[in-house]
C-alpha cells in the first residue's frame, strides 16, 4: 500500500510538470509561448511603450480607455499590450512592477496600429541616448496609423526625428526644455494635446485620457468616445477641450 500512494505521487507530479497544451477555444493570431499574450483577430494592435521609471498616469490612462474598447458592440476593438527591451519586470516611477508582452530586441512584434509612448522619467537624458529605443519608434513610425506621446514622452518622438514636420506639445512645465532641444520644432503650449497627421502629442498628467478618448472619438464615434468617458466617470465633450488640430 505504502508503495502504490509513493507511486500515485510520483505520478501526479510528474504531469504537474508537462508543458500545457495551447488552449484550443481561444482564436488569436498570436500566442507568445510561455506568455499569456493574446491577441484577438481583426483589432486595431495598440503597443505601449514603457521602460523603467515610466509614470503610472500616462501608461494607465490611455491603457484604460482603448483596452475598453473590446466591450463595446459593433466596432473594431484595440488589442492592448507592453513592450519593453526585456521581459523582465520594469518598475514604473512609482513602483508599480509591470511585466512587458514583447521584448522590441528580440521578438517579432505583431504589426502595431498605434503607439504609445507614455512619459518616463529618463525621457530627457540617458533614454535620448538610446539608439536602439530611438530606432524601435522610427520602425513603427513606417507603417503606424498613429503615434502618440504623452507629457514627455514627445521628447523621443522628436528626438526620433519624426515630428520635425508636425506641430507637436508637451508637460506644460517642460516646453521651455522642448523648444530648447528642439528649436525646429512647431510647439504649442496652453493646449491639452496636438493632433498633426498620424501624430498625437499630450500634455499628459491626468490630461492623458482627453488625449486617448480624443483618438478613439475621430476613430470610431462621440458616441464610443463617450461610452468609454462614462464608464469611467469622465465628462467628455471634444468641443471643450483646449487642443490644436492641423488639418491635412
Amino acid at each position: 500500500m505504502k508503495n502504490y500512494v509513493i507511486f500515485l505521487i510520483a505520478s501526479f507530479l510528474m504531469a504537474s510538470c508537462q508543458a500545457p497544451t495551447t488552449p484550443s477555444t481561444v482564436t488569436t493570431d498570436i500566442i507568445v509561448p510561455q506568455r499569456s499574450v493574446k491577441l484577438a483577430k481583426d483589432r486595431y494592435n495598440v503597443a505601449f511603450l514603457i521602460m523603467d521609471g515610466v509614470y503610472n498616469t500616462e501608461l494607465t490612462a490611455p491603457y484604460d480607455i482603448f483596452q475598453h474598447t473590446i466591450f463595446r458592440d459593433s466596432i473594431k476593438a484595440m488589442n492592448t499590450f507592453l513592450v519593453a527591451n526585456t521581459l523582465n519586470p520594469v518598475t514604473s516611477f512609482e513602483g508599480i512592477r509591470l511585466l512587458p508582452d514583447f521584448n522590441y530586441l528580440a521578438d517579432n512584434l505583431p504589426k502595431i496600429d498605434i503607439l504609445v509612448v507614455p512619459s518616463a522619467e529618463h525621457h530627457l537624458d540617458t533614454d535620448l541616448e538610446d539608439e536602439a529605443l530611438l530606432d524601435f519608434v522610427r520602425k513603427v513610425d513606417k507603417t503606424a496609423t498613429y503615434i502618440t506621446s504623452h507629457c514627455d514622452g514627445a521628447f523621443v518622438l522628436a528626438k526620433a526625428g519624426i515630428l520635425d514636420h508636425a506641430v507637436s506639445t508637451t508637460f506644460p512645465s517642460d516646453i521651455g526644455k522642448y523648444k530648447a532641444m528642439f528649436p525646429h520644432l512647431d510647439v504649442r503650449s496652453e493646449v491639452l494635446f496636438v493632433h498633426d497627421g498620424k501624430y498625437i502629442t499630450s500634455a499628459g498628467g491626468a490630461k492623458s485620457f482627453e488625449a486617448a478618448l480624443y483618438l478613439t472619438e475621430i476613430m470610431y464615434s462621440k458616441k464610443i468616445a463617450q461610452s468609454l468617458a462614462g464608464g469611467l466617470v469622465i465628462d467628455w465633450q471634444m468641443e471643450a477641450v483646449p487642443k490644436v488640430v492641423i488639418k491635412k
